[in-house]
């Protein structure tokens, strides 16, 4: 459940502030357009060797109710011109999604 509303959402997201227009593309081809956060966090794998392997890892936080119904990994969307495949979609139960993205 959500604790917000979708609209009370809509502050976080603003492309006044800190949002970025997000274009998704489902497989079939249809597209929807809405703002989120892109970050792009360093993850540090150590395989027991005691030398780290170091990855970046996109990422696009949304309003879940903006994310199209049919959306599955595999889908893509275009943030400041740049095309990312969605690796994982993780809705975190209060109306907000994460997408892991892999750059293209």
């Amino acid at each position: 459940m959500a604790v917000e509303s979708s609209s009370d959402l809509n502050v976080f997201f603003s492309s006044g502030d800190f949002g970025l227009l997000g274009t998704y593309v489902l497989n079939g081809g249809a597209t929807s357009t809405f703002n989120g956060l892109q970050d792009n966090e360093f993850l540090e794998v150590d395989p027991m060797s005691g030398v780290g392997v170091v990855s970046a890892e996109p990422r696009f936080v949304c309003k879940s109710a903006d994310i199209p119904s049919a959306a599955a990994p595999g889908d893509a969307i275009t943030i400041s011109s740049v095309s990312y495949k969605i690796r994982v979609i993780q809705p975190d139960g209060t109306g907000v999604t994460t997408l892991v993205l892999e750059k293209n």
